[in-house]
């Protein structure tokens, strides 16, 4: 069984931002994102790996495999092409979220956007509360 590459670490999230957000439309939105998931979270950022900042984290157990870990609860990435959301879990409710959204294109299990001004934050900070509650309800306790 493979362990996983992206873990959480004590690198500076501040530092990881001037150096990786390659613009500063990128720069400054990175840093209304980390107030931004912090506030809705209620965790501090973390490097999660080499480019990806995430908030809290759970312990998940797979239900097809051994494989279990740890991993952030939501998060971000200041990607060259665009910014990636790591907010969205495909739990109730939503689909209705992501009508509301604004301007993104979906990945598998990330959201992008190229500005954060494209997309509602406010339906942002609901997708973000309804993915937690989820991860909270099918994985137990949060740290």
């Amino acid at each position: 069984m493979a362990e996983l590459k992206t873990k959480q670490n004590e690198d500076d999230v501040h530092e990881f931002i001037h150096a990786f957000a390659a613009t500063e439309q990128k720069k400054k939105d990175s840093f209304e994102l980390l107030r931004l998931m912090q506030d809705v979270t209620g965790f501090e950022p973390k490097m999660w790996g080499s480019s990806i900042i995430g908030f809290g984290k759970y312990h998940y157990k797979s239900e097809r495999s051994r494989q279990e870990g740890d991993w952030m609860l939501v998060g971000f990435s200041p990607r060259k092409a665009a910014i990636s959301l790591y907010v969205y879990s495909g739990c109730q409710g939503q689909e209705e979220l992501l009508k509301e959204l604004g301007k993104f294109k979906m990945g598998k299990a990330c959201i992008y956007v190229k500005k954060l001004s494209d997309i509602n934050q406010e339906i942002l900070k609901k997708l973000i509360k309804s993915t937690i509650e989820f991860l909270q309800s099918k994985h137990g306790t949060m740290q």
